[in-house]
């Protein structure tokens, strides 16, 4: 009988923290005029802080100035430019973002964004690396030769084998860092009303079935209604037309197989429910602006 009256705000609660962040990469650099990188697109977060020297990085709509002192979020697949001049000396971390839907807590908001950083967040962060010797990328700092799916496995082995506190401390410490991103005053909230429960549900079925040759009728059907209606829901309440919404996260998984995996360009199209290789190359190209094999030479030539 204790648990019978459980508050709306547990559920919440519980929805919030559906999130889980896997640590790739943490370290502290100084870097200079080699650090210097277009048109990189990763799988996943990057968060710098900032403590001397100047950099840069820029978007299609912003150039950003990299500063002492500050806090740099890039959510997976944001395409973006890296450039440092002289000196530029940061703490950076890597990590996978995973949800039990697919859907990502930065969905709608795939920006570069900054803030100030306090004395706690710095300590956290510095504290972190302390905690997870040896996960530098030891590499290079090319994202051409550092992102692979060897690479990925070796990490990810490292955190399974990592003592529990320290697992909770690791996800403690991005929580609240992850946090700072998502205070109004930083955060772009979706303009839109409120998704209606219909909407979530699709789009959390087309995220689990990107696999399929998913159509707007039958997405429609399953949710008992009218194609014409549904669709201008869909668009009312995501800002984007069904068709698009699917052609994007498919386009993110072929983005994450091309980076991690040496899978052919025609196992990747029917992994993402593409019926053909032509039309899968075409819409790729529409979304990213390169072709799949400039997205893999770009991921995995050697600098």
């Amino acid at each position: 009988m204790l648990f019978k009256n459980v508050s709306s705000s547990t559920y919440m609660t519980k929805d919030i923290f559906k999130y889980y962040f896997s640590l790739l990469h943490i370290d502290y650099v100084k870097l200079n005029h080699n650090w210097n990188y277009e048109n990189v697109i990763s799988p996943y977060y990057r968060l710098y802080y900032i403590d001397e020297g100047t950099g840069y990085i820029s978007t299609n709509s912003d150039v950003l100035t990299l500063k002492p002192g500050y806090l740099y979020l890039i959510p997976s697949f944001t395409i973006c430019n890296l450039k440092c001049g002289d000196y530029l000396s940061q703490y950076f971390i890597q990590f996978f973002e995973e949800s039990p839907d697919g859907i990502s807590l930065f969905n709608n908001n795939r920006t570069v964004m900054q803030l100030p950083a306090s004395d706690l967040e710095a300590t956290l962060i510095k504290k972190m690396l302390l905690n997870n010797p040896g996960r530098g990328i030891n590499r290079s700092d090319n994202p051409k030769v550092y992102e692979k799916e060897t690479y990925y496995k070796e990490y990810q082995s490292l955190n399974n084998t990592k003592k529990l506190n320290l697992k909770f401390e690791n996800q403690g410490i991005l929580f609240l860092l992850i946090s700072k991103f998502l205070s109004p005053d930083v955060f772009k909230q979706n303009p839109n009303p409120a998704k209606t429960s219909k909407i979530l549900d699709t789009m959390s079925h087309i995220q689990l079935h990107l696999d399929q040759n998913l159509t707007i009728a039958d997405l429609a059907k399953r949710v008992n209604q009218n194609q014409d209606y549904f669709s201008k829901q869909f668009l009312i309440h995501t800002g984007q037309r069904p068709l698009n919404y699917i052609h994007e996260k498919k386009i993110e998984r072929a983005q994450y197989l091309i980076a991690t995996t040496d899978k052919t360009f025609i196992e990747i199209a029917a992994d993402t429910g593409f019926s053909s290789l032509p039309h899968f190359s075409k819409v790729f190209k529409q979304i990213v602006t390169l072709t799949p094999g400039e997205y893999r030479n770009h991921n995995n030539n050697i600098k």
